[in-house]
């Protein structure tokens, strides 16, 4: 176990400054609190962990739970009113849960994102069951093109959704382009990843036949983006949503160590799998490990390498 005190200074420091800043929020959020449950008295703010680029709290008053999340306004511009809308999209198509948005808000300098408080249940086999069919009943609500009305985000990076209407076309210029060019801007990428790239571009096409039409995604479905309710329900947290193709899903849930077996055969059942959907996961997890090279550095090109060699 880690002591407080061989974090580096500048960590520390930081939390500090952390904690003295959300203790002046504390006000603000109590009032906005009042305005859903009139008559709070007394607000218990405790930090947890668990966000990544957020800083996360437990809101406790009356006997309720609250979950708070809090960000910089500058630094990741409209990231939670793009994460309540996405959340609102896929619960207004009433076949799998999200958690619910409190209140989204932004002060001065920060934004402000308040949410039901998730009781966590038992993962059970009846849990995966349900959560394979009901990710297959989402993705079967479709588009007239693949994007979305507006861009968002994939964790802490600007998700490009430009409206298209062929996949391939999609799939290059607005998902693979983009983390190519921030990936060489920082010198991540060689000359011969960039040749490897272009080369599956034009492979592209014969691994995505037949066309299928555009899927709602989730988005950013690994597994630290679902949660099992009290009543072993699926919830959905944190989408990056999209009318994409259905297995940049379904590749994603394989990226860190898969999920059960009984969701992919509860998924195949309600939706079958296309007879190469290996070869489309590994094209598609291509993005999220970009995403992942550009922001935690070289540990993942050999990743990347190995699908790209495997697929050229």
């Amino acid at each position: 176990m880690k002591e407080w005190y061989k974090e580096p200074f500048e960590v520390v420091l930081q939390l500090i400054q952390n904690f003295i800043m959300h203790q002046q929020l504390q006000p603000v959020i109590q009032q906005k609190l009042s305005e859903h449950f009139p008559g709070i008295n007394k607000l218990d703010v405790q930090s947890i962990g668990g966000g990544s680029i957020n800083d996360t709290y437990q809101l406790q008053f009356d006997n309720k739970k609250v979950f708070c999340k809090i960000n910089s306004v500058s630094k990741f511009p409209q990231l939670f009113f793009k994460e309540r809308a996405g959340l609102t999209l896929i619960s207004q198509q009433n076949v799998i849960k999200t958690t619910q948005v409190i209140d989204c808000f932004e002060t001065d300098q920060h934004q402000i994102l308040l949410m039901e408080w998730i009781k966590e249940g038992e993962r059970t086999e009846a849990f995966w069951k349900k959560f394979g069919e009901q990710l297959a009943a989402l993705h079967k609500i479709t588009g007239n093109n693949f994007g979305l009305y507006e861009d968002n985000y994939m964790g802490s990076v600007p998700q490009e959704n430009k409206v298209q209407s062929d996949w391939i076309k999609f799939f290059i210029h607005q998902r693979l382009q983009p983390l190519i060019k921030r990936c060489n801007e920082k010198n991540l990428l060689a000359s011969h990843h960039q040749k490897m790239f272009e080369q599956l571009f034009v492979k592209l096409p014969r691994f995505f036949e037949p066309a299928e039409a555009p899927s709602l995604l989730h988005g950013d479905l690994w597994s630290g983006n679902f949660m099992c309710s009290h009543s072993s329900e699926p919830v959905l947290i944190d989408p990056a949503v999209y009318f994409g193709h259905r297995s940049m899903d379904l590749a994603m849930t394989t990226l860190f160590g898969g999920f059960h077996k009984t969701f992919y055969e509860a998924y195949s059942s309600n939706f079958s799998f296309p007879n190469n959907y290996k070869e489309q996961w590994e094209i598609c997890n291509l993005y999220p490990l970009l995403i992942h090279l550009y922001l935690f550095g070289r540990s993942y090109l050999p990743q990347i390498e190995q699908i790209l060699k495997q697929l050229n």
